[in-house]
């Protein structure tokens, strides 16, 4: 299984928008008291334990408990925050982005390959 890791801080952040640039980002905003939160967290980890990109990194972020990097993250990418949310980024942009129902492990399968 591919593994995310969690970023809490703005330069944890800032690293890994940094690092797209050799390596695809993807980013879960997750609120940890979201029921339709924790169906798109497990659609994501069911992603990671299938066949994910090996070209890329995950991370997670806690929106409630990590707010200001979540806010950073919604200003740096140009996408409004929502939860959940997933963002997929190259480069330093982003390429796509879903947020709620529309995150399964099948629509990431389809976007990421």
């Amino acid at each position: 299984m591919t593994q995310y890791r969690e970023i809490d801080s703005a330069e944890q952040w800032d690293a890994a928008l940094e690092g797209s640039k050799d390596r695809a980002l993807v980013v879960f905003k997750h609120s940890t008291t979201c029921p339709v939160s924790a169906n798109a967290h497990r659609e994501f980890t069911a992603y990671l334990d299938a066949n994910p990109r090996q070209d890329t990194d995950y991370v997670l972020v806690k929106v409630i408990e990590s707010r200001l990097v979540s806010n950073k993250i919604a200003e740096d990418t140009s996408v409004k925050h929502e939860s959940p949310q997933i963002i997929f980024i190259q480069n330093q942009e982003k390429v796509w982005s879903a947020t709620h129902w529309a995150i399964t492990s099948e629509h990431i399968t389809a976007v990421l390959d």
